[in-house]
This record gives structure tokens, C-alpha cells and sequence, in this order.
């Protein structure tokens, strides 16, 4: 929570999704700088096993784990129902962008670095999404990736913006940076 947080101003909220192998802290890490600066609350959940559970057979504990944190996040703070994102990076980024394409009437947002695939099960609303990827990531390689989600996505009516960057598997604090400015102005 920002130091700036107070529950007369309704504050956005990002819940942010760690890679395969990673936790809530590594998430937490890329955002939190940039957080404190726009007043934004981060919801940093952590998967039951190594990695998310859409990817290792469906949908299932973590969604419910989300859902909880979710509620005692809505019922402890003032929530500004137009600016709720959800965000990852990897594998994190592809679960953000399934659970967004599923839950558009609750996300307004999605910001997905560097993901891999997107696996919605509905399509329910019409969120905003941001988008990155490294033109040299060997890890989830942008011609397999990106450059076949972005192109889908478009097709489905979304809006996007895709920012691709000259790096591999990672998120440079610029394309962070212009990720939350963009959350944060969108709306306005």
C-alpha cells in the first residue's frame, strides 16, 4: 500500500503475477517503485505450485486463492472500480492475460510482460491491455508469443498497445515505467 493511500480517494489496484518458479516478492519488486509514485495498491498473489494453475491443468486453486484475496482486498480498501488491472510477467503475463480476457467486467486493464500464450475460458467484457516482449528472448521467444497474441487479440476488437524492446526475457525499467503511466492515465 502507497503511503499516499487514504480511503476518502478511491486508489487503483494491480494484482501482480510472478513467473514460473517465482513469488509474490519477485512480482513485487518490478511495480512497487512505480506504485508508491501514482498511489496504486498491488495485490501480489502466489501460485499453489511452481507456476500457475491454468498452466500445469486448469483453472482451479489459484483462481480461488485470488477470489479471496480479492474480496478481503475490496472489503479492507477504498477501490477505484474503473482502474483495477491485472499484470505479470512470463508465465505471470500469460495467466494475467486468460484470467483478464475472463474477468473483463472486473479488470479494466491487463499489462502483460513478456508473455507466452493466453488460455481464457470466456470472454466476458472488454478490458484495455498492455502489452511487451524483447525482440531476443529466448525463453519465450517473441515470433511465438507476442507477435501471435497481439494480432488475436486486435482481431477479438480489443484495445492494446504493444511495445516491443530491443532485450530478451525481462522487463526494462522504462517499459515498466511507461506500462504504469499508461494504467494510470487510461480513463482519464
Amino acid at each position: 500500500m502507497p503511503e499516499s493511500y487514504g480511503p476518502e480517494r478511491p486508489a487503483p489496484l494491480a494484482v501482480v503475477l510472478h513467473g514460473a518458479g517465482g513469488q509474490a516478492r519477485d512480482a513485487m519488486a518490478l511495480l512497487r517503485p512505480l506504485a508508491d509514485a501514482t498511489g496504486m495498491l498491488l495485490l501480489a498473489p502466489t501460485s499453489r505450485q511452481y507456476t500457475w494453475d491454468v498452466i500445469v491443468g486448469g483453472y482451479g486453486p489459484d483462481v480461488e486463492a485470488m477470489d479471496g484475496a480479492l474480496e478481503e482486498t475490496f472489503s479492507r480498501y477504498a477501490l477505484d472500480p474503473t482502474r483495477l488491472a491485472i499484470t505479470g510477467f512470463s508465465d505471470g503475463a500469460s495467466y494475467a492475460l486468460s484470467l483478464g480476457i475472463n474477468n473483463g467486467d472486473l479488470f479494466s486493464h491487463v499489462l502483460a510482460f513478456s508473455p507466452g500464450f493466453m488460455a481464457p475460458s470466456a470472454r466476458v467484457g472488454a478490458p484495455r491491455f498492455f502489452i511487451s516482449h524483447g525482440t531476443r528472448d529466448a525463453v519465450l521467444p517473441i515470433d511465438r508469443c507476442s507477435r501471435r497474441i497481439v494480432p488475436q487479440l486486435e482481431r477479438m476488437g480489443y484495445e492494446l498497445t504493444y511495445k516491443e524492446f530491443e532485450g530478451g526475457h525481462t522487463v526494462p525499467p522504462e517499459i515498466a515505467l511507461e506500462a504504469v503511466d499508461w494504467f494510470a492515465s487510461e480513463g482519464d
